[in-house]
């Protein structure tokens, strides 16, 4: 009795499908799967395409119609010079959304049935964040446009945007996994997003994105020469404005694989840990 009781569940071992065995190109197809999920979520909650875009247009519209005159004495002017800094700022601050997002999810309980199935375990958060990315090309895309209705035509033309916009892109995705962090690491949504906002203003606004380092006070100015977010808008003005390239672009390269050599491991660990 005792052997008939032991070979069954050893038949059944036999008999049951090898777990699957995820290699690099399985983990990433899995990603992908779960990137779908992500941007079905747009179906749900359409608002989040419109705070995506609402924002990006206000600043486009107080920026060069407020600002513009005083900064430069001539709009137009100001308006050339801005466009890349704002469609920067924009991708850069909604990256807090993707911690927030992730923190939800794992309140939610979401992250346990992940962890319940045979997939990657970092292909919850890739999937996430290549989600994401989706709705940052969609912000980057409605500056663009409000920018071309109010008159603004890069020297760079298509390919010199196309350029920027991959360049931001880039550090987004980098970027992404400090968000990452950031939302597997504290508690609440809420924390999440006020302690983004708290480094993401000195970040964006301490930077070439509105102002020339050089028209800052020197300390301000020094602090923006090394600021990161002054590499990328850099590089996105020259490629569309035609300008100096090659040393700001060396440095966001640099930024983003240092972003992504500390966040990703501490991001996967985290996860680890916490869903």
């Amino acid at each position: 009795m005792s052997t008939a009781t032991t070979a069954e569940p050893r038949e059944q071992a036999a008999a049951a499908p090898p777990a699957p065995r995820l290699t690099p190109a399985v983990a990433v197809r899995h990603g992908g799967l779960l990137a779908w999920r992500s941007l079905l979520k747009i179906k749900r909650n359409p608002e989040e395409i419109l705070g995506l875009t609402f924002m990006p247009l206000m600043f486009v519209a107080l920026f060069v119609f407020v600002f513009g005159q005083a900064m430069m004495g001539d709009w137009q002017a100001y308006r050339d010079f801005i466009i890349p800094g704002i469609a920067a700022q924009s991708v850069i601050f909604a990256t807090i959304g993707t911690g927030v997002a992730l923190n939800t999810d794992i309140e939610k309980g979401i992250f346990d049935r992940f962890r319940s199935l045979p997939i990657a375990r970092s292909a919850p958060l890739v999937g996430a964040i290549l989600g994401d990315l989706v709705r940052y090309g969609l912000t980057v895309i409605a500056v663009l446009v409000v920018a071309a209705l109010i008159g603004y035509r890069p020297e760079g033309g298509v390919l010199g945007v196309v350029a920027a916009g991959a360049v931001v892109m880039l550090f987004a995705f980098a970027l992404c996994w400090l968000s990452a962090f950031m939302g597997l690491l504290l508690r609440t949504p809420m924390a999440v997003n006020i302690f983004g906002s708290v480094w993401m203003f000195p970040l964006t606004f301490g930077a070439s994105t509105f102002v020339d380092p050089d028209d800052m006070p020197s300390w301000m100015g020094a602090f923006a020469k090394v600021n990161p977010v002054t590499h990328v808008t850099d590089t996105m003005r020259g490629l569309m404005e035609g300008g100096p390239v090659a040393v700001p672009l060396m440095w966001t390269l640099v930024w983003v694989a240092v972003l992504i050599g500390v966040f990703f491991p501490l991001a996967t660990r985290a996860y680890k840990r916490r869903a």
